[in-house]
């Protein structure tokens, strides 16, 4: 028997703070049982041990790809017992583990494709590879689903990862990626705060011209299932009370599920500092292949990399991945 598996994380000695939305993301995900999912160079304890634990609390059965001496000497090193994975042996070669995880999802052996101890560009490069054949029909993206102390629900943010300069077009795929998973999670209808500097439409910043074009794609249409409103300030998007002090008459205004954020490099900005400055904590896929992908930091915690296999579980049942 293993006993339930909490969800809650310490800092330092800190009393451990309740993540109750990344908690439901776990107890949904369990009801619907494990997935295989291709587990590309774990061949370190942190890797190890979240493909594990992940495994123990029914989430996902790992199939573990890379050099099967280093796998075993990691697992031996953290105390870890691999009961219940496979290896699949490979060359001490992280870009060929990758390829060879990437092939098992392509051929379905697995169902989702999860970050080992590697980096995101050798997982993602063989991910997109043409050989794989995990290409979908939209721009792969990365969607942020944030755990934040005192917030009635989960937040999703996207893209703070992958798209560095998204044009107009890869801003729709990305927000339809998110809204998807938006809906996998139970978020019936996802209210999308598109984020810029300022809350008008100025020639001057590029991102409040893409944010009034994504609101107006998706009155006709072009992006669907969801409620889009922007340019947002973070301050307006997040806040209602900032929103009707401006006078913003929005449906989402206030109260996003969803924040879309205009680069790369302000999303990463944005995340870094909920999680470090207001304490959040967040599962995380890449989304708009035949897979999702479990894309970890090494920085992230165990319980941040167990939900984002929760995450992954739930955008399978939901058939959010891209089909080919």
């Amino acid at each position: 028997m293993v006993p339930p598996l909490s969800l809650a994380v310490a800092a330092d000695d800190a009393p451990a703070t309740p993540r109750p939305h990344l908690q439901h993301l776990l107890d949904q995900a369990k009801a619907q049982g494990p997935i295989p999912v291709a587990v590309a160079y774990p061949c370190d304890a942190g890797s190890l041990q979240a493909a594990m634990q992940a495994a123990q609390a029914g989430l996902i059965t790992p199939l573990l790809l890379g050099p099967e001496a280093r796998i075993r000497a990691a697992a031996q090193a953290a105390g870890l017992d691999l009961a219940g994975a496979s290896i699949h042996s490979t060359a001490d070669d992280p870009r060929a583990a990758a390829a060879q995880a990437a092939a098992l999802c392509g051929s379905g052996q697995a169902r989702a494709l999860m970050k080992g101890s590697l980096h995101s560009d050798e997982l993602l490069g063989a991910a997109v590879a043409r050989e794989a054949g995990l290409r979908g029909s939209r721009r792969a993206s990365h969607v942020f689903v944030m755990d934040l102390p005192g917030f009635e629900r989960p937040l999703l943010m996207t893209d703070c990862v992958v798209n560095i300069f998204p044009t107009l077009m890869d801003k729709r795929d990305i927000a339809q990626n998110a809204i998807d998973l938006a809906r996998a999670i139970g978020i019936a209808r996802p209210r999308v705060a598109v984020l810029s500097a300022v809350e008008t439409v100025n020639p001057a910043i590029p991102g409040t011209i893409d944010a009034a074009a994504l609101c107006k794609m998706a009155d006709r249409g072009q992006i669907s299932g969801a409620i889009l409103d922007g340019p947002l300030a973070y301050d307006n998007a997040i806040s209602l009370r900032s929103a009707h002090h401006k006078g913003i008459v929005s449906d989402v205004a206030g109260q996003p599920d969803v924040l879309l954020v205009p680069s790369l490099e302000a999303g990463n900005m944005i995340y870094k500092q909920l999680v470090y400055m207001a304490d959040a904590e967040c599962a995380g896929l890449v989304l708009g292949m035949r897979v999702p992908i479990v894309l970890t930091s090494r920085s992230d915690s165990v319980a941040s990399r167990i939900a984002s296999c929760a995450l992954a579980v739930l955008a399978d049942a939901a058939g959010s991945k891209e089909q080919p």
